[in-house]
């Protein structure tokens, strides 16, 4: 029998499908777990057409692959007309902390390229603010990696290198390494803290997504989905 955070993640997989997906979309696809829920409930909705996808990692080229979507590499003048993709934590405003899967950079890049950014969530990722249950993950240069996790513990911060799997630090699809950071209190203000971390010298990307999604989709085990709608941004 499904776990509840499974069912959920299937019935906000099945909703982006029946809703938001349609023939001939240009796709960027997102990693993770509940990315890989949604490239089945598409498969699954539409079982012969092969879409135009690029990945946010090789893991999800993969599974893409074989599922029989049509990725390929990124083109010079490419724009999306949707990116589906998970989350680790949502705020009430739709910032997002991501990079559970290390695809931050990748994921976040795509999302700048794309129409419609669409997150898929189970109820546990939402909070009141980032940090909360999450650490927010940053990619970093390996060479950068011992002066900046000194750095960040001088400024509070609780940084560790991310490991991985068979030994050593782990690597992102990019080749950089990741440091984890857990903060004493929740973000305040993570686009203050965003561009904090991002000017330091060897930090490449930060998991702190802000502004980039356009919707939540909040599934339930009992297949119920509610959706959350991105505040109107000053001047639009």
């Amino acid at each position: 029998m499904a776990e509840p955070v499974e069912l959920a993640k299937a019935a906000a997989a099945r909703f982006a499908a029946e809703q938001y997906v349609r023939r001939g979309l240009r796709l960027a696809l997102g990693t993770g777990s509940t990315a890989a829920e949604a490239l089945r409930a598409i498969r699954a909705r539409f079982p012969d057409e092969p879409f135009d996808c690029v990945a946010s990692s090789r893991a999800t080229e993969e599974l893409a692959r074989s599922l029989g979507f049509g990725v390929r590499p990124l083109a010079p003048d490419d724009r999306f007309d949707l990116m589906l993709d998970g989350a680790d934590e949502v705020t009430p405003r739709l910032a997002l902390t991501k990079g559970g899967g290390g695809a931050l950079f990748r994921e976040k890049f795509l999302a700048g390229l794309s129409a419609q950014v669409v997150i898929l969530v189970d109820p546990s990722k939402l909070v009141d603010a980032l940090g909360q249950r999450s650490p927010i993950p940053v990619e970093v240069v390996p060479f950068a990696v011992p002066v900046l996790v000194r750095q960040l513990e001088d400024d509070g911060f609780d940084a560790r290198v991310r490991p991985g799997r068979s030994g050593g630090a782990f690597l992102t699809d990019n080749g950089n390494e990741v440091i984890d950071l857990r903060l004493p209190t929740p973000v305040e203000d993570p686009d203050r803290l965003h561009d904090e971390l991002r000017a330091r010298p060897g930090v490449v990307e930060t998991g702190l997504f802000v502004g980039l999604a356009d919707r939540v989709l909040v599934g339930h085990p009992d297949g119920r989905v509610r959706e959350m709608v991105a505040p109107a941004r000053p001047n639009a």
